[in-house]
C-alpha cells in the first residue's frame, strides 16, 4: 500500500535548522509531485512547499521563501525539507503528501490540499524563542 513516513522533526531554538525527510513507498515515486504542509494547533493545514515529479520546479509559501528548501532523491524515494532560520511561528506538525502524477502547474493549485491524495502521519517541529 502507499505509505509516507516523515522524520527529522524536533525542538530547536529560533534561528536554528532542521532537515525533514519523507520516505515514500507503494508508488512509482519519481512520477509524482510531492508537497510539504504544516498544521499548528487550532489552525488549518497550510501549504509550505511543492516539488514537481522531475524536481525541476519548486514552489514555496511566502512565509518560508528564502529559508526553506524542498528537494527530492528519486533513487531513494525520499523528499526533503531543509529548514533554516527557523522562527517560533514555524512550530507545527509537518506533513508530506503525494501530489499528481506527471503534472506541471500553470497556476497555484499546488497550494491546495485537494491536489494531494496520500499523507504521512506528520512530524512535530517546535521552535523556541
Amino acid at each position: 500500500q502507499v505509505q509516507l513516513v516523515e522524520s527529522g522533526g524536533g525542538l530547536v531554538q529560533a534561528g536554528g535548522s532542521l532537515r525533514l525527510s519523507c520516505a515514500a513507498s507503494g508508488r512509482t515515486f519519481g512520477s509524482y509531485n510531492m508537497g510539504w504542509f504544516r498544521q499548528a494547533p487550532g489552525k488549518e493545514r497550510e501549504f509550505v512547499a511543492h516539488i514537481s515529479w522531475s524536481g525541476g520546479r519548486t514552489y514555496y509559501a511566502d512565509s518560508v521563501k528564502g529559508r526553506f528548501t524542498i528537494s527530492r532523491d528519486n533513487a531513494r524515494n525520499t523528499v526533503y525539507l531543509q529548514m533554516n532560520g527557523l522562527k517560533p511561528e514555524d512550530s507545527a506538525v509537518y506533513y508530506c503528501a503525494f501530489g499528481r502524477s506527471g503534472t506541471y502547474y500553470i497556476g497555484s493549485a499546488y497550494r491546495s490540499v485537494d491536489e494531494y491524495d496520500y499523507w504521512g502521519q506528520g512530524t512535530q517541529v517546535t521552535v523556541s524563542s
